[in-house]
């Protein structure tokens, strides 16, 4: 999404400009989906601010200034809205120009703090409308005034409150900070920090999940849809939005707008939306863009609650479009509407209680448990109408187009507690605000699986994605994949087929599959496939021959499951158990050898001989599989998606849950059982801690960082880059800078033998022949020929004396500078072939123990720090400590643009820094992790 400029309400005066902080300003999901728009107050605000305060009921008045106050003094009028945004910082929450809601600070004296003054601590209060209480907009105040006054150097938050006012007690209670209280007369004293805790982030977190999931129900289940632009001609979008609306029978009624026609399409025509009688949820937009403004006025002044922009013109045409684009979201956001698109193909739900078609497909695919959304409008009616012909049914599919409002993240949002869903698919081009995905959908896949097209892998974004694209490199993308748990894949027909596996079968416990056919030649293709996908054969494939009738071969599949003959899983029709062989076991009745249960999946192949029709066999093999808990999956060739024969049909004739998906070839039923398995792997792993370890002191690091000062892009010296790491609990082996040979020698003995003698330039140091080092020097007589070696080779008389670390594998641990992150961990073994080949895995901050654990094992050189061909194994844990501790820094200190640990010693005792090149610079514009919420 763009950042939008504030539409209504005064401008900045001009000589405040400088002072005014621009970057507050925010558009903001209230909790029932509604958007307001957030800003620091200014002068020109008294007129609004009178009528606010007007609006308000007597017991508001009362609850807030503690009496009647029936009117505001000229005083106080002036005292509110002239604030300096440091000691005294006041915000207002705007619906169009008028004031919904005004939430302030106000320093305290006495205070020693870092703040405006000294001041550390500010007293704190705001107040809504009467009838815009109950939207959560207290709690959005206290977290943008929480963050100015953390910006402005306060640490402390005070409120007077009435014991009787419980809705604001409330909202300073469940805010999730550490609250302390005291009583007086009525009156109750309430004093917290306010830097960030985990439960007040937790908070925060699901305020905004509950909040934007609420602004995309709104689009997706309305009362009522208007058609703008609805043309009586059969070729215009208008036309066909409608035509769709109503073939899909929706169950609102559905008002055109044509001010030149009296009906489209049999039904009523109105010249213009405020004209229409009744309340319009969503409104479609099909006008030339050039129109776009008329519409709009008219949208605002009949509230309508969500735009979706089929027409393009905006963004995608460039130039004077981007502007175009970006003032009809600002104006949308400043009067409480989301958008969807421009350049949209529309939205859809399935729901027999809404049956909403309002896209420019004519079929969208019947009910399922499946979302979907995609950035592409153009490629939208490709993916409606394969989705459909696979069988693969949907709860709701979004288009977004240009994604100038409602992206990806919000669908995610929604998607995290809709009952009507259960795997989401998501086809992206460009992403918004990347680390908020990172987020969201690392919590979502947890319950709900997520898998992904990314394109432009080898191309920038589209024209139309990017202004409102964060820049996002190919090795990011793929961690941020990884780390998220988000099954990624490369196609949309490796998409479809991964699909249908996770919407109609459970997912396999392990590795193991078991292979079921009719031709041997068959059978080995698949195990080969599965082979080259890592997984693993429970026993050879079972032939049950080109003859055996369909009754024989269903037994061969349950019995590789488990299951009982006829279907009912593992405890047969009967619901006994115990009665067939155990796990494992072989059967006396397999004539082929094959193992009898035990096998996480199970892939059946069939090649129809000739004059046999295989409906029969694909019926036989759904019976088989009925009730199983083991994923069965089928090859019968020249049969893709979910053929009629192995479909469990749900009320409508749509595929349902334990419907068998068939694939055209064994290689793309191998791959997609493949990419399942890996991410049932990953659910099945702890969720990740994010404990800080032990010796980190993040205020003694900022204090440092401050007294260097990050206003230019500058390398740390030696002793300020080790200053910096202690803060961290990560220590680096003792060295020495020496300038003469004796002093090499003095150094030597003072540390201790054996030691290494380094040359001062990274040129000579980090070079793979290790030209510029001398190791394991044991006596003084063995420094002194190495000193005289290295200074003849640089031509410079200072160089390192460093102690020995115990001998290990060499590793690389950094922090490199992303576009889009701000910044990422890195490692890699050291060494040529490693830098040749770009072996370096990647992770994404903030690092969970289980992110550090996958990260330090995720380079392919990485079986050499385990224990290779008997050598004894590193010690792994201290080499995830080390990450978690660089992690932390990534995440506490934005200023350290650059961080290079090379090389980190890794050995059985331990993990030993014994080179590190830190560079601090400004930070990167982004929000800080306990920022307030805010739509970008």
């Amino acid at each position: 999404m763009t950042s939008s400029e504030p539409t209504t309400g005064p401008t900045p005066p001009a000589d405040a400009a400088t002072d005014y902080p621009r970057h507050w300003e925010a558009d903001v999901v209230a909790s029932d989906g509604g958007i307001v728009h957030l800003r620091p107050i200014l002068p020109g605000d008294a007129d609004a601010l009178l009528r606010f305060h007007a609006s308000l009921s007597d017991r508001t008045r009362y609850l807030r200034y503690f009496g009647p106050y029936p009117r505001m003094s000229p005083r106080d009028l002036e005292r509110f809205t002239h604030v300096d945004h440091r000691k005294r910082v006041g915000f207002i929450c705007l619906l169009g120009d008028e004031i919904l809601a005004v939430g302030r600070y106000e320093g305290l004296p006495g205070g020693s703090g870092d703040g405006p003054a000294g001041v550390e601590s500010a007293e704190v209060a705001f107040v809504a409308r009467d009838d815009h209480q109950g939207r959560g907009l207290g709690s959005i105040l206290l977290e943008h005034l929480a963050a100015a006054a953390r910006e402005n150097g306060l640490r402390r938050f005070e409120a007077e409150v009435l014991v009787e006012n419980h809705q604001m007690v409330r909202v300073f209670r469940e805010a999730g900070y550490q609250v302390s209280r005291a009583f007086s007369e009525g009156v109750l004293h309430l004093e917290f920090d306010i830097d960030p805790t985990e439960r007040s982030l937790a908070v925060r977190d699901a305020r905004e999940q509950r909040a934007e999931a609420r602004s995309v129900h709104n689009v997706l289940h309305p009362a009522s849809v208007a058609v703008i632009g609805a043309s009586t001609d059969p070729s215009k979008i208008g036309h066909a939005v409608l035509a769709n609306l109503l073939r899909s029978n929706f169950t609102g009624p559905v008002f055109p707008v044509n001010p030149d026609a009296r009906s489209v399409r049999g039904v009523r025509a109105y010249a213009s939306v405020t004209d229409i009688p009744d309340e319009v949820d969503l409104a479609v937009v099909a006008v030339p863009a050039a129109g776009i403004d008329e519409v709009m006025d008219s949208c605002l002044a009949k509230g309508v609650k969500a735009l979706v922009v089929v027409s393009a013109g905006f963004a995608d045409a460039g130039g004077s479009g981007v502007v175009a684009e970006r003032r009809l979201v600002a104006e949308a956001r400043a009067h409480g509407m989301r958008v969807i698109g421009p350049n949209a193909l529309g939205v859809a739900n399935t729901d027999p209680d809404v049956r909403l078609n309002a896209t420019l497909a004519p079929d969208v695919p019947g009910v399922g448990r499946v979302g979907f959304f995609s950035q592409s409008g153009a490629l939208g009616i490709a993916i409606l109408a394969t989705a459909k012909d696979r069988g693969l049914g949907l709860s709701t599919f979004v288009s977004a187009g240009n994604r100038a409002d409602l992206s990806g993240n919000d669908l995610l949002q929604y998607w995290q507690t809709d009952p009507a869903t259960d795997v989401v698919l998501l086809y992206l081009e460009t992403f918004g605000n990347p680390r908020k995905f990172a987020r969201l959908a690392r919590r979502l896949a947890r319950t709900k699986p997520i898998v992904a097209v990314k394109s432009g892998r080898h191309s920038g974004p589209t024209p139309a994605l990017a202004a409102s694209a964060a820049p996002i490199d190919e090795a990011s993308v793929r961690a941020l994949f990884e780390q998220a748990g988000v099954i990624r894949v490369e196609t949309l027909s490796q998409l479809f087929d991964t699909a249908l596996l996770l919407a109609y079968q459970p997912l396999p416990a392990g590795p193991r599959v078991a292979v079921v056919g009719n031709s041997s030649a068959l059978g080995v293709l698949v195990a080969d496939a599965l082979l080259d996908e890592g997984l693993e054969l429970h026993g050879p494939p079972v032939d049950v021959g080109t003859a055996a009738p369909p009754e024989e071969f269903a037994a061969a599949v349950a019995r590789a499951i488990g299951a009982a003959p006829g279907g009912h899983g593992a405890a047969g029709a009967e619901g006994a158990t115990g009665a067939g062989p155990e796990r494992g076991e072989a059967s006396d009745g397999d004539p082929d050898g094959g193992p009898d249960g035990g096998a996480d999946a199970l892939i059946a192949v069939f090649v129809p001989p000739v004059a046999t029709p295989g409906a029969a066999y694909a019926r036989a093999l759904r019976e088989a599989v009925a009730g199983a808990d083991t994923p069965v999956i089928a090859v019968f060739l020249a049969v893709e998606g979910v053929p009629s024969e192995l479909s469990v049909a749900r009320e409508d004739g749509s595929p349902g849950p334990g419907s068998v998906p068939s694939y055209p070839s064994p290689e793309r039923a191998a791959a997609a059982l493949a990419r399942v398995s890996r991410y049932a792997r990953w659910r099945s792993l702890p969720v990740g801690q994010f404990d800080t370890p032990g010796g980190v002191d993040t205020e003694r690091a900022r204090s440092l960082v401050a007294r260097l000062g990050a206003d230019e892009a500058r390398r740390l010296t030696d002793d300020e880059a080790v200053e910096l790491l202690a803060c961290y609990g990560i220590p680096v082996t003792e060295f020495r800078l020496v300038s003469g040979v004796e002093d090499a020698v003095a150094a030597a003995d003072e540390l201790g033998y054996p030691v290494a003698l380094k040359a001062v330039g990274d040129r000579w140091r980090h070079r793979t022949d290790l030209v510029g080092v001398r190791l394991d020097l044991g006596a003084a007589g063995a420094v002194r020929r190495a000193y005289g070696d290295l200074t003849r080779l640089t031509g410079e008389s200072q160089l390192y004396v460093q102690r020995m670390a115990p001998k290990g594998v060499s590793c690389v641990l950094e922090i490199v500078e992303d576009p889009s992150f701000g910044s990422l961990l890195s490692f890699g073994l050291s060494g040529m072939a490693t830098e040749l080949l770009g072996d370096r895995a990647f992770r994404v901050v903030p690092v969970s123990d289980q992110d550090a654990a996958a990260l330090v094992r995720a380079p392919r050189a990485a079986p050499l720090l385990a224990g290779y061909r008997g050598t004894e194994p590193v010690d792994l844990a201290a080499c995830e400590d080390l990450v978690l501790r660089v992690g932390r820094i990534a995440e506490d200190l934005p200023e350290v643009r650059a961080l290079s640990l090379d090389p980190v010693l890794t050995s059985p005792e331990g993990a030993y820094v014994t080179g590190a090149r830190v560079v601090l610079g400004p930070p990167p514009t982004r929000r800080e992790r306990g920022g307030p919420r805010r739509l970008r």
